[in-house]
């Protein structure tokens, strides 16, 4: 009965302590379970459903969402952001898991971390090289603020970050459309329409 009480003790301490998952480990964890799925027999719509559900567990979607929206936030109505966030959900799903698709295999190394502050780690990796593409770095922005649960908040390829892309290239769809919000969202629904 003492060894049973002292289980239960030591198992009730394991569930208070928070469970932390380091950046590193979590991008290589990440890369991993997309290798895998690509490496697979499966068709091209079954990597796609597959590499959505690892986008759904591993990337802010959201937070990039509106990051990349950028100060026309600010002027959107409620109604608008939820439109938007619903549309950009779908629009990144899409695009995300239909790039990746392409690839059979790739290989990515995680080279080294740094923290940034409290919020972000900079995962730093390497796309290995093969007989038709070279080498290529590949920094993970990570949200760190829940050490239970990392998120993915940017990929900076060789320099270039694809969150700030995206968000240039949405202010312009914007800008050209009088500043009018409705038609970013209605490109981005397009665009997961097709």
């Amino acid at each position: 009965m003492k060894k049973l009480l002292i289980l239960l003790v030591l198992f009730n301490l394991n569930l208070t302590n928070s469970y932390s998952l380091e950046a590193d480990v979590f991008v290589q964890s990440t890369v991993n379970r997309a290798a895998e799925t690509l490496s697979s027999g499966l068709t091209k719509e079954e990597r796609m459903d597959k590499l959505k559900s690892i986008a759904l567990d591993t990337v802010d979607i959201r937070g990039i969402g509106f990051y990349s929206l950028g100060v026309h936030r600010k002027s959107a109505s409620d109604e608008q952001k939820n439109e938007y966030e619903k549309v950009f959900t779908e629009y990144f799903l899409q695009s995300f898991s239909s790039r990746l698709a392409e690839y059979s295999n790739p290989i990515i190394n995680v080279d080294s971390k740094k923290k940034i502050n409290e919020n972000y780690t900079i995962v730093s990796s390497t796309l290995a090289a093969t007989d038709k593409r070279p080498a290529v770095k590949i920094d993970w922005r990570i949200y760190t603020k829940n050490k239970e649960q990392p998120l993915i908040r940017d990929l900076i390829i060789e320099g270039l970050s694809l969150a700030r892309t995206q968000k240039e290239e949405f202010n312009s769809i914007i800008l050209s459309a009088d500043g009018d919000i409705n038609a970013l969202i209605s490109k981005l629904r397009d665009f997961s329409n097709s």
